[in-house]
């Protein structure tokens, strides 16, 4: 078994359909793939995917192995990053993640010090969706990042940094925007955008338990920030986001708070268990003063 036949198990079964794994992902012919299929079954010695009028879908040995299939493909891409990685010069080098808009609150005060300490440190940046940073501490693609706690995650710690409220968005126009504050009532009736429990599973999470209760179910699902707010302009519709959001709103959109207890959304900063940087345990060491920076600047 190689590790192509795993990265093409992976594409066909994420995308349902040997044609579009073929085409989109693997960028071969689908003939060749199913060949490639068909192997790997044979090798594994039981049938992984069936076809059905829905497409490709996996049999209940095709879900077990899905997710080994994952951990060993992520295992061989870590240790290829850290293969990389000492093949490069001793310049020190840290790579820092933040869940997109985040990093107006915490990168200055990461910065502050990282610059203060360790100026001859080379600090990488990323911005990205919370599973795309969790994929890179696991992969040792990323030291550190500021991201929420996600559960498919082996290997990863957490430490809570905060709690953030949501808060509901709306066009400026809109009727609502009289009120000072929202309650859950008033949004059932409204077009809801929600968030995509792909890109940002653990926001959709808590917000669907806060709005089921009404029976509010999304009209849209936005997949980042810049698309939240173009739907809520665009269709005139609500939606529910955390406060730093607010930092980021263009001009045809506002916010207004929940109304009584809202519900909260960690952020935490995660690390890969395995990962032995010396700049990493410097870092961790220092989170206290990083969190009394942010707070000092009256930062959410």
């Amino acid at each position: 078994m190689e590790l192509r036949h795993l990265r093409y198990f992976i594409a066909v079964a994420e995308e349902g359909s040997l044609t579009l794994a073929a085409e989109k992902r693997l960028h071969t012919a689908q003939p060749s793939l199913s060949r490639q299929i068909r192997d790997l079954e044979y090798e594994v010695g039981v049938q992984l995917l069936i076809r059905s009028v829905h497409g490709i879908e996996l049999t209940a040995a095709g879900r077990a192995f899905l997710d080994h299939a994952r951990l060993a493909l992520t295992q061989a891409e870590a240790a290829s990053e850290a293969a990389r990685r000492a093949a490069q010069p001793a310049r020190a080098s840290f790579a820092i993640g933040f869940l997109t808009g985040y990093e107006m609150d915490w990168l200055p005060a990461v910065m502050g010090i990282l610059r203060a300490e360790l100026p001859s440190t080379e600090i990488i940046i990323h911005s990205q969706d919370s599973p795309d940073l969790a994929a890179g501490l696991i992969r040792g693609k990323i030291d550190l990042a500021f991201l929420r706690p996600e559960k498919e995650a082996p290997g990863l710690k957490f430490r809570l940094l905060r709690k953030d409220p949501l808060i509901v968005v709306m066009p400026r126009d809109h009727a609502l925007t009289a009120r000072r504050s929202i309650r859950l009532q008033d949004i059932a009736g409204q077009t809801f955008i929600g968030v995509s429990p792909i890109r940002a599973p653990t926001l959709w999470a808590v917000i669907n338990e806060y709005v089921k209760p009404a029976g509010v179910k999304p009209d849209h699902q936005a997949e980042n920030l810049a698309m939240a707010f173009s739907l809520v302009a665009s269709t005139g519709g609500i939606g529910l986001l955390p406060l730093y959001a607010q930092n980021l709103l263009p001009k045809t959109v506002v916010s207004r708070p929940i109304q009584g207890a809202p519900p909260m959304v960690d952020l935490v900063i995660g690390y890969n268990e395995a990962n032995t940087s010396p700049l990493l345990k410097f870092l961790l060491s220092k989170l206290d003063e990083i969190k009394f920076r942010v707070s000092g600047n009256g930062s959410r």
